[in-house]
């Protein structure tokens, strides 16, 4: 009984706190006051301002306008999760009773765990706290933010009358445009892109806060899925196929086996010829009822489920079978990359498998590059793999070592290894055409691998610019969207054709000192 006379009360407080402090009551007051002195004279007068006050703290508006202290983040000093759940709750409800419109964003930086492994924590503070500054500097002094987890950040609009579709995509393209200017650390500049997702008030699923705020999260996780700097609008569609993930354990077994995983193929391009010298295989699932799910989302289920190794034995075949189909089309493509990962390079037999495979397809081992991620040589790797990767070499495969720049691998463990060529991360290459700093470093690297007699491949690159930076650089080959997307196999007989179509009459890049 106790507790629903409080909660009664509770209730009654929010409901006529609003109206109490609301402009239409602010508006009348000095009306109200004058007409109750002419009608009832000082004793009315005395009554109303002593009466009003009262009642004012009754309904609780002095808390109104002081609310609790909130735990904030040590680091940025934004309200945390709790709090923000709370605001977020109080919006929702008065963006209802008003009619007024906001939206929730959620914004979260791309991998910003491999950033803090590569630069180490204090940076990675560093970064979050500029970007938490450059957010602050978007918004309104009303509105709200929070950080809600090691890399992410949620804003609540303060509700007004005007807030569309439009109206959010552009805020969420100055809000990546702030976060993704670089950054100065320690005397260099450091780049980070981020992937949003945000929630009008009159799309929320259901209505809370919770729900509307999860609205915005999972817009975000299609954001990520999509590759970094995504931006979605929540969508039902999102929120179902959210649901449909759950444990995908059983679904994702049975999609090896039954060919719903397989290769595709981007193409990697000479900067000297623009011709293609190269594809790399990369594995998707195409799901007959979700589409296509991105690596991010089923990689690691099948690596919980020990299943690397027999994704490698289909991504090895569909590679062997590509080149061999672009052999007989009459389509000249010299060689194609698939990964192994650190747990399949322990195989004691990969390199018999790899050679019966090559024999039986009547391939050359040239047309075939072993890349390893350069994480694997920084890890102290055992006899095993250091075995298989020189045997793999000095069989004739090409070793690609790939995220170079990010692991710090030595040059001895460049030579060790027996690397044919190195892949230059995609961090390195953005915005190189804008940032003397990025074109530093690609140079540096550039001319380490020259030295060491080794060939070059930028990868991420998306703009022309990038691309005739490199080259003009000396960068052997390129990859990214700016060149090709991943494709199935069948789409890349079209590809290659119309590539070497428009070469015809192009002249070829050259480079520095040529």
């Amino acid at each position: 009984m106790t507790k629903s006379l409080s909660q009664t009360i509770t209730q009654v407080r929010k409901r006529i706190a609003p109206v109490l402090l609301g402009p239409p009551l602010l508006a009348f007051l000095p009306a109200l006051t004058l007409a109750t002195f002419w009608m009832g004279g000082e004793a009315a007068l005395l009554a109303v301002a002593l009466g009003l006050p009262l009642i004012f703290a009754v309904s609780g508006g002095f808390s109104y306008f002081r609310r609790p202290a909130m735990p904030r983040d040590s680091l940025t000093g934004m309200m945390m999760r709790d709090g923000f759940n709370e605001v977020i709750s109080e919006v929702y409800d008065s963006a209802a009773d008003t009619g007024l419109r906001s939206a929730v964003f959620v914004i979260e930086l791309d991998d910003f765990k491999e950033l803090a492994q590569r630069h180490g924590q204090e940076t990675a503070d560093q970064l979050v706290n500029r970007c938490g500054d450059r957010i602050l500097s978007i918004v309104r002094p009303q509105d709200y933010v929070a950080r809600i987890g090691d890399s992410r950040f949620a804003i609540c609009l303060t509700p007004v009358l005007q807030m569309d579709l439009e109206l959010s995509v552009q805020m969420s393209g100055r809000l990546q445009a702030a976060i993704e200017e670089p950054i100065a650390v320690d005397g260099a500049s450091l780049y980070v892109s981020c992937s949003i997702g945000f929630c009008l008030h009159s799309r929320t699923p259901k209505p809370s806060g919770n729900d509307w705020l999860g609205a915005a999260c999972t817009a975000l996780l299609d954001a990520q899925n999509n590759g970094p700097s995504g931006m979605r609008a929540f969508s039902p569609e999102m929120d179902q196929r959210s649901k449909a993930r759950g444990d995908m354990m059983d679904e994702v077994t049975e999609a090896l086996e039954n060919g719903q995983i397989q290769a595709w193929f981007q193409p990697q391009i000479c900067t000297d010829t623009g011709r293609v010298s190269g594809f790399e295989a990369l594995a998707r699932w195409a799901h007959p009822v979700r589409g296509m799910i991105p690596p991010m989302s089923f990689l690691p289920t099948l690596e919980s489920a020990g299943l690397m190794e027999r994704l490698s034995e289909i991504m090895l075949y569909n590679a062997l079978t590509a080149l061999k189909a672009w052999d007989a089309a009459g389509l000249h493509v010299p060689s194609v990359g698939v990964n192994f990962a650190t747990d399949e390079l322990r195989n004691a037999n990969l390199v018999e498998r790899i050679q019966w495979e090559l024999e039986r397809f009547g391939l050359t081992p040239d047309r075939l590059c072993i890349e390893i991620l350069e994480t694997v040589m920084t890890d102290r790797p055992d006899d095993m793999i250091v075995r298989n990767i020189a045997a793999l070499g000095k069989m004739g495969c090409g070793i690609d070592l790939d995220d170079f720049g990010t692991g710090h691998a030595s040059i001895a463990a460049v030579q060790r290894f027996r690397v044919s060529r190195i892949k230059i991360d995609r961090s390195f290459v953005m915005k190189a055409d804008r940032d003397p700093e990025q074109q530093k470093l690609i140079a540096a690297i550039l001319t380490m691998a020259e030295r060491l007699e080794l060939t070059t491949l930028a990868e991420g690159v998306e703009t022309v610019g990038e691309h005739a930076l490199l080259s003009q650089l000396g960068c052997d080959h390129v990859q990214g969207f700016g060149i090709g997307r991943p494709m199935p196999f069948d789409q890349t007989l079209d590809w290659i054709t119309a590539h070497e179509a428009k070469l015809q009459d192009a002249p070829t890049i050259g480079r520095q000192g040529n």
